[in-house]
């Protein structure tokens, strides 16, 4: 499949496009920027053929089969809209949507133009998270009602597109919905209550330090705390009525290592762990390859618009929380 990429955005060049490069049945053909000379430098230093000084240039280029849209929040919509109605797939950066309501434009044309279209969360076909929720399905860990989990970096930068409100910034969108979406995975289902205590700061006026907490209808708890300001950590715990379950490097996992997943056999002291080893891979490679399988067989894209409505809902519910200070019913 040929892919081609609208912005020069610095995940697209250090993680999306060098992972699609590495696959033998993906090409990435054209890469375009407002600036055509730094469409010029992105297709030298990745060895791309075709370079525009547009969005649109890209979009129109009939070799390009998949658009991969890594613009910031604020335009995901409008330049994915623009790829489905030139009759492109589309995979969109997360979050897809900042107002659930553009959601029912995307999905409309999506269906009247007959393409798939993605939320790109990479980390919804590395196969740790494949293995997680299988051992979670088997009934291993027993009953499970507790998913916990730690995302943060420390980036002080007023022009980073993160640390801009205007431009959908904030840790609660940047990487809260790694929690989110994940959650919703592992439980299969939707929460069916939210609440958010934030930080916000005084100059950016985004969320820098968010902690939430969803209630699911099945009676689990999922609890997150996401910031842009603290030492950059992360882990995932699963907690069952007979065993616990730890992701140790769940969201930006390593492609030069092994990760690991650490099963707690009921002992505090944690004398009796199981550590699962998942082969080293690139899961940007994997989300290509998968999104391109589900094209050529017509099969259900991974994280769908319609999952994409739901983040989107889940933000909005928890934002809502922090402004009432009160259970939000989603």
């Amino acid at each position: 499949m040929k892919w081609g990429i609208i912005s020069t955005a610095k995940i697209g060049m250090e993680k999306v496009i060098p992972g699609i490069l590495k696959s033998d049945s993906e090409e990435v053909v054209a890469i375009g920027s407002r600036n055509l000379e730094s469409a010029k430098e992105a297709a030298t230093s990745l060895n791309i053929p075709k370079f525009y000084g547009s969005y649109e240039d890209v979009i129109n280029d009939p070799e390009v089969e998949i658009i991969y849209n890594p613009l910031p929040n604020h335009m995901h919509v409008e330049w994915t809209a623009k790829a489905i109605k030139a009759g492109k797939h589309v995979l969109c950066e997360k979050p897809l949507f900042i107002d659930p309501i553009d959601a029912e434009l995307l999905i409309k044309l999506r269906d009247q133009h007959q393409v798939k279209v993605g939320e790109a969360f990479m980390v919804r076909t590395h196969p740790q998270w494949i293995k997680a929720k299988e051992i979670i399905d088997s009934g291993e860990l027993g009953e499970v009602l507790s998913y916990q989990a730690t995302f943060s970096y420390f980036n002080t930068d007023p022009k980073n597109i993160r640390n801009i409100a205007e431009y959908g910034g904030g840790a609660l969108r940047d990487i809260g919905c790694y929690p989110i979406m994940t959650s919703r995975y592992l439980f299969n289902e939707n929460p069916e209550q939210v609440i958010l205590n934030a930080q916000i700061h005084p100059d950016f006026k985004t969320d820098i330090l968010s902690n939430a907490i969803m209630k699911f209808y099945s009676g689990r708890t999922a609890s997150f705390t996401v910031s842009t300001q603290l030492s950059p950590y992360q882990r995932v715990h699963v907690l069952g009525s007979k065993k616990e379950m730890e992701i140790l490097i769940p969201f930006n996992a390593p492609t030069d290592r092994n990760t690991l997943i650490k099963i707690n056999n009921g002992d505090i002291l944690q004398k009796d762990i199981e550590k699962i080893e998942i082969p080293a891979c690139d899961q940007y490679q994997l989300q290509s390859e998968a999104f391109s399988d589900v094209i050529k067989k017509n099969t259900k894209v991974p994280v769908s618009l319609e999952d994409a409505l739901d983040h989107s809902r889940i933000i909005a519910g928890l934002f809502e929380s922090l402004e009432t200070e009160r259970w939000v019913s989603l």
